[in-house]
């Protein structure tokens, strides 16, 4: 089917890709999938709202990525706010500015193959691969020109600093702790006692937490 006949197909129920006009349905997250994507999604949502720097939405969400012929699902991914024009009601016309995935068993493969390959060749800047099942994290960023990934970090603990994020910064050990660290320890941590407040007061009011 074509990319519109997809669109029209999927509902919000309904976890699938679109992978050269074929249909691909994907396996229901686990539970500390669901739980790392919140807590990135919490940190990265706050930040970006407090600083004014963009978007940021969570699975399920298309992005078509006309270059490759693909409709991609990413755990999480952030517009900038010069690109919000490529926000549709319904998906994402055009790339990203940051994808993160969430490696689960049954998506490795997909993860570090066909999406590294992909979000490079349709120019997604940075790229995030976090994988709870061995404690590693593999953060990507992009050549422009040769539209490939070099390694920008990678390990089971330190500190990432984004780039399409100015001034955000990810401690990587906080991704492993079961349970994972409160988010109002973690604002703390990362912008002290006033920061935090103003990020926890903007994502209660969106409703974002309780």
């Amino acid at each position: 089917m074509s990319y519109e006949e997809f669109l029209e197909w999927l509902d919000e129920d309904t976890w699938a890709e679109w992978v050269d006009g074929e249909v691909v349905m994907l396996s229901p997250a686990s539970r500390r999938h669901q739980e790392v994507r919140h807590f990135l999604e919490t940190l990265i949502k706050g930040y970006a709202e407090l600083h004014d720097l963009g978007v940021v939405l969570s699975a399920p969400f298309q992005v078509k990525l006309e270059e490759v012929r693909r409709g991609r699902e990413p755990d999480l991914l952030f517009v900038a706010k010069e690109h919000l024009d490529r926000l549709k009601d319904t998906y994402l016309d055009g790339p990203p500015d940051l994808v993160v995935e969430i490696v689960s068993p049954e998506s490795v493969s997909r993860d570090r193959g066909e999406k590294f390959y992909e979000y490079a060749q349709a120019g997604v800047p940075e790229y995030w691969l976090i994988d709870p099942q061995i404690r590693w994290a593999d953060f990507y960023r992009l050549e422009p020109e040769a539209r490939r990934y070099r390694p920008a970090f990678g390990g089971e603990e330190g500190v990432y600093r984004s780039e399409v994020l100015p001034g955000f910064w990810l401690r990587v050990e906080w991704l492993w702790q079961d349970p994972l660290p409160p988010v109002d320890e973690t604002l703390l941590e990362v912008g002290g006692e006033a920061y935090a407040q103003r990020v926890l007061e903007r994502l209660r009011r969106r409703g974002f937490l309780p």
